[in-house]
C-alpha cells in the first residue's frame, strides 16, 4: 500500500467514525496541513461541510450549531495559530456545556519545536478547557492503528456528549504529501456504536422529593437555560401539579408557546419585581427547585442569597452542579425530564397568586414603557413583539440579554432564544448567531451592541458561504452601555475613556461591504417601520442609534413605576 492509500485509509477512518458517532456537520477553515481531512469531509454525502475563513469565527459558528441542535459539531483547522484562534469558543463551549469536536491538523512529530513554519506546541494546548484531548499518531500501514483511531474518535465524541457536555480536542499530524484518493469508502469499521442510558431518580429520591414539595408552603421553580428540545408540555404539567410559580429565564425557552392554562404560573417580570424592597422581604420562599444554571437576573440572585431558602434543590445530570452562591441544600443528579414525570397534585397557593398578580402589574408597566419609550429597551421590546411565529432570537451578552430578560414577555408564538452565557463574553456573537440559524433553518434575529459587533465583524463572512436568513439589530450607543448601570459610572474621572470607550463608528459601510440590506433608526417607531419593510437580502442590518444616559433614565423610570404599583397593591 503506497503512502497516498495509507493516508486515505487513515482520514476515512476518522471521517466514518465521526459520522457513526453522530457528527453530521463540520465547519472547515482553509489551510494546507488539514487538506486530507477537508477533502475527506467534502467527498462525503453524510456530513455537511460549512466554510468559514476565520478560525475564530468558525469555532463560534460550530458552537452555535451545536448549541441549537444539541448534537456534536466538528470544527477543522490547519496547524499553528489557526488552532489558537479556537480558544475563545472552546472556553464558551466548556462552560455552556456544548459538545464541540475540535480537530486540529498538525505537523508530524519530527517537525515540532525545531523551527518549522506553522508549528507550535499543539498537543494539550487547550488545557482544562476541554474534557478530553489526544495527540494522534501519524498515518502508517498498520491495521491496529486504524482500529485505535476509529475507537478513539468514537470515545472522544461520547465524552463530548456525556453530561456535562463539552468540547474535546483531537490533534492529528500529517506528513506530506497531503492528497488522498476520492470516491473510496472505509469498509473496515468494526466498532459499531456507544449506547448510553438515561439517569433516572431512584425510588427513595422520588419519595423524599414528593414529601418535601408537598410540605412546602412557599415553593418556587427557577428555570435557567434549558435545552432547545425540552419537552415543554411535560415541564408545565409538572409545574401545574406543584402549583408553584415558575421564574423563567428567557434562555429556558419557557416564555414562548405559553398557553392560557399555564400563563399565571409563568413569571417573566421577576427582574423588575425583585427591585422592590417590600416585595423582596415579604415573598421569601421556603423551597426552591432549580433546573439549568443560575438565570441572568442579578436581582433574583440577590433575592435568593438574601433569604437562603431552607430547601434548595438543584436538578442536573452532571455531578458538577452549578451553584455560584452556595445556596443548594440538595443536588438531584438525574435527567431533568425524569423528575418532571412526578406529579404532586397540589393546588395553586396564595403565594403563587401573589407572584402572578405582581407579574401582571409589571407586565402592564413594561408594555407601557415599550409603547411610549424612546430608549433601547423600547426598541428591543418592539423587536420582540414584531418577531414572527417560528423564528429565533440570539442575544449578545451585556445589555442585550438583560433587555431580553426585561422586555421579552411570554407569548403563544414559537420563538427560540439563545445566547452565549457560559462565560458571558461579547466575542464571537455574530458567528454563533449564524451557526444557530444554520442549524435551526428558521428566520433569526440578532440583538447586539456596537462593541460586540466590532468584536466579530468577520462573522459576516458566513453569509458568503451558507444560505442564511438573519436580521441584525445593532444598538449603537457609542460604547459600553452596561457600565452606565454599574458603580463605575459614579466615578466621573476616567469613566468615559476606560469604560464608555466611545468609538464614533457607524456600520453602514460594513453593510455595504458584505452586501447587507441596511437601515438606520432612532426610535421604536422607526424600527417598527424598518422591520415591516420587505427583506431583500439574506442578511439585514438595522442600526439603532441611542444615548446611554437616556437608556439608563428610561430603565430606571420603568423600575420605579413597577415599584410604585407594587407598593400601592401591598397597601390596599
Amino acid at each position: 500500500m503506497d503512502e497516498r492509500k495509507v493516508l486515505t485509509s487513515y482520514v476515512l477512518r476518522i471521517r466514518e467514525s465521526l459520522i457513526r458517532a453522530g457528527v453530521r456537520h463540520v465547519v472547515v477553515s482553509p489551510g494546507s496541513r488539514s487538506t486530507p481531512l477537508a477533502y475527506a469531509f467534502a467527498d462525503s454525502d453524510s456530513v455537511g461541510v460549512h466554510l468559514q475563513t476565520d478560525e475564530r469565527s468558525a469555532a463560534f459558528y460550530g458552537l452555535g450549531m451545536a448549541k441549537a441542535s444539541g448534537e456534536p459539531i466538528a470544527v477543522l483547522c490547519t496547524s499553528g495559530t489557526a488552532a489558537s484562534n479556537y480558544m475563545p469558543a472552546i472556553t464558551e463551549a466548556k462552560y455552556a456545556r456544548v459538545p464541540l469536536i475540535v480537530l486540529t491538523a498538525d505537523r508530524p512529530h519530527e517537525l515540532r519545536e525545531v523551527g518549522a513554519p506553522q508549528a507550535i506546541d499543539q498537543p494539550g494546548m487547550f488545557g482544562r478547557m476541554v474534557k478530553h484531548s489526544a495527540d494522534f499518531p501519524v498515518p502508517e500501514k498498520r491495521p491496529d492503528l486504524l482500529e485505535y483511531i476509529g475507537r478513539h474518535v468514537q470515545r472522544a465524541v461520547s465524552i463530548a456528549t456525556d453530561a456535562p457536555a463539552g468540547p474535546v480536542h483531537l490533534n492529528i499530524p500529517f506528513r506530506e504529501p497531503l492528497l488522498i484518493d476520492f470516491g473510496t469508502d472505509d469498509p473496515g469499521l468494526s466498532f459499531r456504536s456507544v449506547r448510553r442510558g438515561m439517569m433516572i431518580p431512584e425510588p427513595g429520591m422520588v419519595r423524599w422529593f414528593t414529601e418535601t414539595t408537598s410540605a412546602a408552603k412557599r415553593g418556587l421553580i427557577i428555570a435557567g437555560e434549558l435545552p432547545a428540545d425540552l419537552d415543554k408540555d411535560a415541564f408545565w404539567k409538572f409545574a401545574l401539579s406543584l402549583g408553584w410559580p415558575v421564574l423563567a429565564d428567557p434562555l429556558s425557552g419557557l416564555r414562548s408557546g405559553v398557553s392560557d392554562e399555564v400563563e399565571a404560573l409563568c413569571i417573566d417580570q421577576y427582574d423588575a419585581i425583585l427591585k422592590n424592597e417590600r416585595f423582596k422581604q415579604e415573598m421569601a420562599p421556603d423551597t426552591v427547585i432549580r433546573f439549568g444554571p443560575q438565570p441572568v437576573s442579578k436581582p433574583l440572585a440577590q433575592f435568593l442569597n438574601g433569604h437562603r431558602p431552607h430547601t434548595y434543590i438543584v436538578v442536573d445530570e452532571s455531578p458538577a452542579f452549578r451553584d455560584p452562591y452556595h445556596l443548594a441544600t440538595d443536588h438531584f443528579q438525574c435527567a431533568p425530564e425524569m423528575l418532571m414525570g412526578i406529579r404532586a397534585g397540589n393546588d395553586p397557593s396564595d403565594y403563587a397568586m401573589l407572584w402572578s398578580e405582581a407579574n401582571r402589574i409589571a407586565t402592564e408597566e413594561t408594555r407601557r414603557a415599550v409603547s411610549a419609550g424612546t430608549d433601547e429597551g423600547a426598541m428591543a421590546g418592539t423587536l420582540f413583539a414584531d418577531m414572527p411565529d417560528g423564528s429565533d432570537l440570539f442575544a449578545s451578552s451585556s445589555m442585550p440579554i438583560r433587555d431580553v430578560d426585561t422586555f421579552f414577555m411570554n407569548t403563544v408564538r414559537d420563538i427560540g432564544i439563545f445566547a452565549n452565557r457560559g462565560v458571558n463574553g461579547i466575542d464571537g456573537v455574530v458567528s454563533t448567531a449564524f451557526g444557530v440559524q444554520a442549524s435551526r433553518k428558521r428566520p433569526a434575529y440578532l440583538l447586539i451592541g456596537d462593541l460586540a459587533m466590532l468584536h466579530d465583524m468577520n462573522g459576516l463572512i458566513s453569509s458568503r458561504f451558507d444560505e442564511t436568513d438573519l436580521t441584525i439589530l445593532i444598538m449603537n450607543n457609542d460604547g459600553g452601555g452596561i457600565f452606565s448601570y454599574l458603580p463605575q459610572a459614579g466615578e466621573g474621572r476616567y469613566f468615559e475613556n476606560l469604560f464608555g470607550t466611545p468609538t464614533g463608528l457607524k456600520f453602514r459601510s460594513l453593510a455595504e461591504m458584505y452586501g447587507c440590506q441596511y437601515d438606520a433608526v432612532e426610535s421604536a417607531d422607526g424600527l417598527r417601520e424598518a422591520l415591516h419593510q420587505p427583506k431583500q437580502t439574506h442578511v439585514r442590518i438595522i442600526e439603532a442609534f441611542s444615548d446611554r444616559q437616556v437608556n439608563l433614565g428610561e430603565h430606571r423610570k420603568l423600575w420605579q413605576a413597577v415599584g410604585e404599583r407594587l407598593d400601592a397593591e401591598w397597601n390596599r
